[in-house]
């Protein structure tokens, strides 16, 4: 038997339409099941998400484009890297949308057409409006998706090519988050908005039945956080395996936030049950740009409950850790999944999360959808074409200015990624310019840089605080 319960007083719902809030004292609701009855079920095959269909709230309807059962990449690399002997990605940029919310999307437009309903309504910063607006185009349904003023333009071309309905409201989700609930009471339409509807815990949570199935369990698992909800859908996840009798130990759950907008981690902090309000919250990782965290009490439940960490990690330490991934492991992440792997270097290197300690970060959402980064990354390809002799003129000087050098050690500086001739080539550029001068020593012409080249080096750091 499956019940719609509250987390606070335990009162008891209907299991649709779903809803998030309790009607007698406000906690917020979740689904329960009958475990002594499930644990007759058997699964077998291959991992889908509709494999799992027996430990999900009942649906007729099955509204499917192929989600679930992404891959567990090893991390060799990066686990070397960060100093750990086992890491795997959950790399959910492979579901149909490119994002792990095409699991929701799945579930809810099922349930939206058990209902009968013709309009499904969500409030969006960008990967559930995109999975839901894909979801109901294949499903003939109706799809309105109310954005923040800051959302990913990558994402709300994915809405826009799926034919939604979009609404622009409010400067952050949580303001749009007001907006669709309040035009859902006035509507009637099927409210789809992540921190609204119960039914996307649930599909979120078979996460971590696949990494069960794939690898086992983890010693941590890495998790970013908005809204709270994703950190606590995984954990209950494995709760729920453990209460079925099919894994003995459970993670610890690693929190992550922006420092910008860290209610959830500062909560967790002062060891308070529910977050601390960020008035002006700031992130260039948009997916989890929250001021107002509504599953937050879940998120530090789960955090809490496991013996887990939050932490924050700067915007700076993102964006270089979304480079590492794509340059270490070949996968493309946005931002606020980014920021999982940003913390678990700082963990590590905190010693909070030891060299053989086992480690699965969550992937969310592909880094093609994110703005920020496409900007960045254009902006430096464009750099790099317009100005590669001259950055690499420049590399030359910085490395002469250190210490005097002969033309193949220079070559090997450069790790040998151009011809010899090349570099030689630039060194004859620099001389006739009056930048670098050569000498004899022990049979090996070396070159030092001249005053002139120290003032053009000057110069361009100069130049670059302008920029």
């Amino acid at each position: 038997m499956t019940v719609l319960q509250c987390s606070g007083c335990s009162a008891s719902f209907a299991l649709y339409p779903p809803r998030y809030k309790c009607e007698k004292c406000g906690g917020l609701l979740g689904y329960t099941y009958d475990f002594e009855r499930l644990k007759e079920i058997e699964f077998t095959g291959p991992i889908t998400f509709w494999k799992f269909k027996p430990l999900l709230p009942e649906v007729r309807s099955t509204v499917t484009m192929g989600e679930g059962g992404t891959p567990l990449h090893k991390a060799g690399r990066l686990a070397k890297k960060i100093g750990l002997n086992v890491v795997y990605l959950k790399d959910e940029t492979r579901n149909p949308t490119n994002s792990f919310r095409d699991r929701s999307a799945a579930l809810m437009v099922s349930n939206a057409l058990d209902l009968k309903y013709g309009t499904v309504i969500c409030a969006s910063n960008g990967n559930m409006g995109a999975s839901l607006a894909a979801y109901c185009a294949k499903s003939g349904l109706n799809c309105h998706v109310i954005v923040p003023e800051a959302v990913d333009m990558g994402k709300l071309a994915q809405m826009l090519i799926y034919d939604a309905v979009i609404e622009e409201h409010g400067e952050i989700v949580d303001e749009t988050n007001k907006r669709a609930e309040s035009l859902t009471k006035e509507t009637g339409w099927y409210q789809a908005t992540a921190e609204f509807n119960p039914l996307v815990i649930e599909a979120q949570k078979t996460i971590a039945y696949e990494v069960a199935e794939q690898f086992g369990v983890p010693d941590w698992f890495v998790v970013s956080m908005g809204s709270g909800g994703t950190i606590y859908s995984i954990w209950k996840g494995f709760k729920e395996l453990q209460a079925l009798g099919n894994v003995d130990a459970l993670p610890r759950m690693v929190g992550v936030q922006a420092s910008g907008c860290a209610s959830i981690v500062e909560a967790h902090l002062k060891n308070e049950s529910k977050p601390v309000a960020i008035p002006k919250p700031s992130t260039h990782a948009l997916g989890i740009l929250v001021g107002n965290p509504l599953n937050g009490r879940w998120a530090l439940q789960a955090i809490k409950e496991s013996g887990g960490v939050a932490t924050t990690v700067l915007d700076s330490e993102i964006f270089t850790a979304e480079q590492e991934i794509a340059r270490l492991e070949g996968i493309f992440a946005e931002p606020a999944s980014s920021a999982a792997i940003a913390a678990l270097k700082k963990l590590v290197s905190q010693g909070v999360i030891a060299e053989e300690d086992k480690v699965v970060c969550l992937i969310t959402g592909s880094g093609l959808k994110a703005t920020d980064v496409l900007q960045a990354l254009a902006k430096k390809r464009k750099t790099a074409v317009v100005g590669l002799e001259l950055s690499t003129k420049e590399k030359i000087l910085r490395i002469l200015s250190q210490k005097d050098v002969y033309g193949y050690d220079l070559w090997k500086k450069f790790g040998k990624t151009m011809t010899r001739a090349a570099i030689y080539q630039h060194l004859n550029n620099l001389s006739k310019r009056g930048l670098v001068v050569s000498y004899k020593k022990e049979g090996r012409k070396y070159f030092k840089v001249t005053k002139r080249g120290k003032r053009v080096l000057h110069a361009a750091d100069e130049l670059k605080l302008l920029l």
